[in-house]
């Protein structure tokens, strides 16, 4: 697989390519030191996975995410970041983006989250799992009904109210409903919380992100 790597620190940009050049289909075609270079780059390149630093010059990650994927839809994006707080992983997961790994992360895992990315999977750090989601004692999944459930599942693979609708045979009134129920009895303050709850627990048409179904 064709690979980009996009991060404003020379050292980090050796380590990653020196990591990935070991591995047999693993092919490093371009790097970029910043917003404005990772979006021609990954443009003229059209790889199959860029790798991206969260904090950049000239705009950060997401942003140049936004705009690299209305050039290149075909590509899959790994955010590589020293950062986890709740907003940046809601903000990744809202994008899409079909991978998160910390910088302190070991080699192999970094190996492991782009090959579980290109095959259509997504893969969120398991140490920002941990602390964006508050482990209950009790199974939070085990207060919702089999319909809630099914509701679940469809936040997880990024369904709009429209398309859960349609899917469920049930009026957009009722989806709503069904979330508004799902997000008092989990405690969860958002749609997006509640959708990476179910990333971490499995759900979701590949996103599990230990590579499960």
């Amino acid at each position: 697989m064709r690979i980009v790597i996009v991060d404003d620190h020379p050292i980090v940009l050796q380590g990653i390519r020196q990591t990935l050049e070991l591995e047999e289909n693993m092919e490093v075609v371009g790097v970029a030191g910043s917003c404005p270079e990772g979006v021609k780059l990954i443009t003229s390149l059209k790889p199959d996975i860029a790798i991206v630093d969260m904090r950049m010059p000239g705009g950060g990650g997401l942003e140049l995410i936004r705009q690299a994927r209305e050039q290149v839809p075909a590509c899959r994006f790994i955010i590589l970041s020293s950062y986890a707080s709740q907003r940046d992983i809601s903000e990744a997961v809202s994008e899409k983006v079909e991978g998160y790994v910390l910088k302190e992360a070991l080699p192999e895992e970094l190996i492991n989250a782009i090959k579980l990315v290109a095959e259509g999977r997504r893969y969120y750090d398991p140490e920002i799992m941990d602390s964006a989601m508050k482990t209950e004692e009790n199974d939070p999944l085990k207060k919702l009904t089999s319909r809630e459930l099914e509701i679940l599942h469809s936040l997880a693979e990024g369904l709009s109210n429209r398309a859960i609708a349609e899917k469920h045979f049930i009026s957009e009134n009722t989806v709503k409903k069904h979330i508004s129920n799902i997000l008092d009895k989990m405690e969860f303050q958002d749609r997006t919380q509640a959708a990476l709850y179910a990333f971490s627990r499995g759900l979701g048409k590949k996103m599990d992100i230990n590579g499960h179904k």
